[in-house]
């Protein structure tokens, strides 16, 4: 029994771990312009070996993103504002070595784009530049607020001790008109 519950902390501690340093790779910018709320995110260490690997094998490889703004609500549940889905991938052909890229927004297409060049899916894949998440009208002034993302890819990879794992961080601000 000492035993199960050793092994137990053990795996909690690299689970914590794993999360944390998840966490620190995660860059994230809200901007509130032109009466709306945009959003920046940039996954530093997301684009691994791995990627690379289902990427030059052919296997369309996807990027999602969960996207919330939420009103951070003392003594209570935050309450959710506005959320999105934002989708990216990239289908390499081998035999032309070219990097069919598309971006779905909440399940509609948003843009998409053929390339040669490696850098330019990277980026595509693990960078959301200015997404809009909300007019600011939804937001009330001198309240604190944050956006929180989830990322995972597809096909996934394991981490370190076997589980799936996704990418998560949020950024926070105070809407100031």
């Amino acid at each position: 029994m000492n035993r199960r519950i050793r092994n137990c902390c053990v795996i909690a501690l690299l689970a914590a771990g794993t999360i944390v340093g998840a966490a620190e790779s995660v860059r994230i910018v809200p901007i509130v312009s032109d009466n709306q709320v945009l959003v920046s995110v940039d996954l530093a260490d997301a684009y691994t070996d791995a990627v690379r690997e289902s990427i030059s094998s052919g296997l369309r490889t996807t990027f999602t993103y969960d996207v919330e703004l939420r009103m951070m609500v003392p003594v209570w549940v935050d309450r959710t504002i506005a959320s999105s889905v934002v989708s990216t991938s990239d289908q390499y052909d081998n035999l032309t070595r070219r990097h069919s890229l598309s971006r779905l927004v909440d399940g509609r297409v948003d843009e998409a784009l053929v390339t040669e060049d490696e850098a330019v899916a990277q980026k595509w894949l693990t960078s959301l530049n200015r997404l809009p998440l909300c007019r600011t009208t939804k937001l009330e002034t001198n309240r604190d607020y944050y956006v929180r993302i989830r990322a995972r890819a597809r096909p996934m990879s394991s981490s370190l001790i076997g589980w799936i794992s996704a990418i998560s961080g949020q950024a926070k601000f105070t809407f100031i008109p």
